[in-house]
């Protein structure tokens, strides 16, 4: 997009959101939220349960927001709605409608932003300037249809990634963005308090297949063990399919995988197409997320030499696994931002990459896991393994729900901030620290706490 080529008219929001215009203006960029308002940004003012965007409207306008989607007049230009979360909607299916971009949409259970983040690098390099994705983790009722809002209309590639934690919403988010190809990631069970079992979560996970265009392909994990659930669901609605994995069967499938604590190498048949491909980003768990961006550029037609190079330079996501040199005791410590999220699945991978890096001592910051349900207590108990598995010397976890973890030595704290004195208290120069926790425990505070001003 230029400054020649707006993003959004006036005229072009009240037509798609069924609204009346005050004033002409354009727009740049759109967003709901008044903190994240630049120059030229269309903001909408939603109501939610806690607030009211309107309250917010004179701030956006002194932020620089150039046009606004109100229930009420203001003296700014806008388009007056008599619902500002129907019209975000209606907005987003615009965007969706005006495009000839192929749409990737990308789910699961775990890796869903790491993996729409190397489609979103893979594809930039392939179509450099119009490829569009999600930011952040805007993935539900609200951040899905934003980001289609925000999608250029000469984009060739969009990615959206969908979340979900309770069955049915994934149905209605893919009805919205109309993938060409859906991708699910892995299905564990995260959210499981949500659901009677894992089967259950994979059948919603397949809910992402029904919105996926006619001729579009299904991308799905061949080695998870809920497989034949995802299988079937793409065979009950006839799409093209591409299976992804370590072992036989594997439509992406691969060969020679060679780990360390920088990341991992491997050849790979995509679909009959060779390659060797090396990650920048380490785990096993990053290996599949590579497989599964193969596949979805192998369904694109576009060029998967370029997607493989451009994933070696692949480099840490805050909050899921960006690296950074922070003050210690004596020196330097390594930290492993894993703040962001964490469910069973998760947190096995986060603990195995910590196995794999060297340094003095590993040290571990471990937060509650949420949503886990009946299965809570035993799914915290059994972080003992791969806590022991990596070898961590000094541990704290964080969260009531932690305290069922029985471990010599570890330290059981209230919050975030018991947290970093904690660390501060702990950590010695040549350690390497990870921080992973459910979002709703505050850890990105602490990271951000440890990384100090930048």
């Amino acid at each position: 997009m230029t400054a020649a080529q707006p993003l959004w008219s006036g005229a072009d929001i009240a037509r798609a959101a069924g609204g009346s215009l005050s004033v002409p203006f354009v727009v740049s960029g759109v967003t709901f939220d008044s903190r994240e308002v630049t120059p030229g940004d269309l903001f909408i003012a939603l109501r939610g349960a806690s607030s009211d965007g309107h309250d917010f409207v004179s701030g956006a306008h002194e932020a620089g927001a150039s046009g606004f989607v109100v229930e009420r007049p203001v003296p700014f230009p806008h388009v007056l709605v008599s619902d500002t979360p129907a019209a975000l909607n209606a907005l987003g299916g615009a965007a969706r409608r005006r495009t000839s971009a192929t749409i990737i949409g990308v789910t699961g259970s775990v890796g869903k932003t790491g993996t729409k983040e190397a489609l979103r690098l893979a594809l930039d390099r392939i179509a450099p300037g119009r490829t569009h994705a999600s930011v952040k983790s805007y993935n539900n009722h609200t951040g899905v249809p934003l980001s289609l809002a925000r999608m250029p209309a000469e984009s060739r590639f969009g990615i959206f990634e969908m979340g979900m934690n309770h069955a049915g919403e994934l149905a209605a988010l893919t009805r919205l963005v109309r993938p060409h190809i859906g991708v699910v990631t892995w299905v564990a069970p995260a959210h499981i308090e949500h659901f009677n079992s894992v089967d259950d979560i994979a059948r919603a996970k397949s809910e992402i297949f029904e919105g996926i265009e006619p001729g579009g392909t299904a991308i799905w994990p061949h080695d998870n063990p809920h497989a034949a659930i995802l299988s079937a669901a793409v065979a009950e609605r006839g799409l093209l399919s591409l299976s992804f994995g370590l072992e036989d069967g594997a439509d992406v499938r691969a060969f020679n995988v060679v780990t360390d604590w920088q990341g991992s190498s491997m050849d790979v048949d995509v679909a009959g197409e060779r390659l060797h491909c090396r990650i920048g980003m380490a785990g096993s768990h990053w290996v599949s997320n590579a497989l599964a961006v193969l596949a979805a550029v192998k369904a694109t037609g576009a060029d998967i030499g370029e997607a493989a190079a451009a994933l070696e330079g692949m480099t840490g996501i805050a909050g899921r696994g960006a690296r950074f040199t922070i003050p210690a005791s004596g020196g330097e410590a390594l930290l492993i931002d894993e703040s962001y999220n964490a469910n069973p699945a998760s947190m096995a991978a986060a603990l195995a990459v910590l196995a794999d890096i060297p340094g003095r001592r590993r040290i571990a910051v471990l937060g509650a896991m949420r949503e886990l349900g009946r299965e809570s207590a035993g799914q915290h108990a059994a972080l003992a393994a791969p806590i022991n598995a990596a070898s961590v010397a000094e541990l704290a976890l964080v969260g009531p729900e932690m305290t069922v973890l029985a471990i010599d030595g570890a330290s059981h704290l209230p919050d975030w901030q018991a947290a970093g004195a904690w660390v501060k208290a702990t950590l010695q120069a040549g350690d390497v620290l990870l921080v992973k926790g459910s979002n709703s425990v505050g850890l990105g505070r602490l990271v951000d706490l440890l990384k100090g001003p930048r």
